[in-house]
């Protein structure tokens, strides 16, 4: 069993926050730099017929097959929390263990950079008996990822999700973060300045903390 030398748990402060976008463009950035990279959706939900789910961007990103990147028994096509997808289709939803267990196994046998992308919020429900929370810290991540936007309400989403996450290491990054809009700045200065999380605003600058991230 090999871990990556660098593993990254992606949560988000909700849905429809960009934690795919932004786990795609830091795998693509990571990897044109020279770095091996990998990246595991242990389980993914999406609308019936859509064909560009997060295993097939993800995989694009890192040069692997979507079924690596999340197997297809683990694939719901129902719009919903996994756990709740795979009952109504009346597929097999996997104990926190055995997700775990498997994650673990999947990795290639040299990874600079291991991405694990949870669902939805930090605490919505992941697995059979788990939420993002719970999966993340049985993973043990070197950093987790918070992904939201950049605008009204996220300090409160910033503040409730890394309260939830402790005392895993997390780095906060603003999606959509916008220089010239006045809340969105306001917004950074504030999580930074007065709350003294770490946060990015940008892909480039969110690689380099990883990978000066302590591992």
């Amino acid at each position: 069993m090999t871990r990556p030398a660098r593993l990254v748990f992606v949560a988000g402060t909700g849905t429809e926050v960009g934690k795919t976008w932004v786990s795609a463009q830091l795998l693509g950035r990571a990897r044109a730099a020279g770095h091996t990279v990998a990246a595991r959706k242990p389980l993914q939900s999406f609308s019936p017929g859509d064909t560009r789910t997060d295993s097939v961007v993800l995989g694009e990103a890192t040069g692997e097959p979507p079924s690596a990147v999340c197997p297809e028994r683990y694939s719901y096509p129902a719009p919903m929390a996994p756990p709740m997808a795979g009952a109504a289709l009346s597929q097999k939803v996997p104990a926190q263990a055995e997700l775990v267990a498997g994650i673990s196994a999947s990795w290639p046998d040299r990874c600079d950079i291991g991405l694990v992308e949870g669902a939805g919020g930090v605490a919505s429900p992941l697995t059979a008996d788990a939420d993002g929370v719970a999966v993340a810290r049985a993973l043990g991540p070197d950093v987790v990822v918070l992904v939201t936007d950049a605008a009204l309400g996220v300090i409160n989403l910033v503040r409730l999700s890394l309260a939830a996450l402790a005392p895993l290491p997390v780095i906060v990054h603003l999606n959509r973060f916008h220089p010239v809009d006045d809340l969105h700045r306001r917004n950074r200065d504030w999580l930074v300045d007065h709350d003294r999380f770490e946060v990015t605003t940008s892909i480039p600058d969110l690689l380099a903390k990883i990978i000066s991230a302590r591992p």
